[in-house]
């Protein structure tokens, strides 16, 4: 049974969730010398139980519109495999966004209203993926709430949670990792687009087709390194942030693995690359930021 939980979390997603805490803690330390543990350990747990939560809530609403068929490339929906009940997945999905809101009130309590509005819209935004009246990942728009939350909110966020305020180079080093969480929404839609056009799920792969959805999954990858190279050259960190340049050559693998494949193993493989290059590409980023 904690097999099929675990299949349910979504395992592989989840370095996006931890990426962006990581890098936005230690640009909190670079700039102000400060750093909490325990509101490290509360945005950390909170991004975690969001990117959980929406993935549950994503599986149980996918299942209900239909859009889990048998044919699909990618792992096993636990819902519509019939592996759990709809119930208990809508369960465990209250369950999981009630533990994000606990780790929530904790920060809001330490650092500020402001996060109190970061934690609604995030996880409204995981519900309203596949649920809702019109869920936005059914229009085409997952890879652009997937950059705001992901990296935007998620960066910002997890530097105001230490510093308590909103500074420029959070931001800025939001954009590469939102970049790359992207990138693996798109390594999931570009493997399910065949069936997602057949149940009518319009997603942004979908409406491009998959030679040009290849060329912004690239574009996406290597803007990633170009752009975080922008709080060197404009702002006070210094050189030692091009340590994320040593995960190009993963990158470049990675690009032409999207860019050749249409087997669901391969581009499954693919997924999870792209998750463990935006982890790695963080962690070095991050070890980078303290160096400066």
């Amino acid at each position: 049974m904690v097999k099929i939980w675990l299949m349910a979390a979504r395992v592989r997603t989840l370095p996006a969730a931890v990426a962006p805490v990581l890098v936005g803690t230690a640009l909190a330390q670079a700039l102000d010398d400060q750093f909490s543990v325990l509101r490290f350990l509360a945005a950390l747990l909170g991004a975690l139980f969001i990117q959980v939560g929406t993935n549950l809530s994503n599986d149980y609403s996918d299942a209900r519109r239909g859009a889990d068929t048998e044919d699909r490339l990618g792992p096993v929906r636990v819902t519509a495999g019939g592996l759990v009940p709809p119930k208990q997945v809508l369960l465990a999905t209250y369950i999981t966004f009630g533990l994000a809101v606990l780790c929530g009130v904790y920060l809001v309590a330490v650092a500020g209203w402001e996060l109190a509005i970061v934690g609604i819209l995030s996880i409204a935004a995981g519900v309203l993926y596949t649920g809702g009246p019109r869920p936005y990942g059914y229009e085409g728009l997952g890879e652009i709430f997937v950059f705001l939350f992901f990296g935007i909110v998620a960066v910002a966020g997890s530097t105001f949670a230490q510093i308590e305020r909103w500074p420029w180079e959070a931001f800025a080093y939001a954009v590469p990792v939102g970049l790359l969480a992207s990138a693996i929404l798109v390594v999931n839609n570009i493997r399910d687009m065949d069936t997602d056009r057949r149940v009518g799920k319009r997603t942004l792969a979908v409406r491009l087709g998959r030679d040009r959805t290849r060329v912004m999954y690239a574009v996406m990858v290597y803007g990633a390194f170009v752009t975080a190279l922008i709080p060197w050259l404009f702002g006070p960190l210094s050189v030692w942030t091009a340590l994320c340049l040593l995960a190009v050559p993963l990158a470049v693998k990675l690009v032409q693995t999207v860019r050749t494949h249409t087997d669901g193993p391969t581009l499954n493989g693919a997924l999870a690359g792209t998750g463990q290059l935006q982890l790695i590409f963080c962690v070095l980023l991050s070890v980078g930021i303290l160096l400066s």
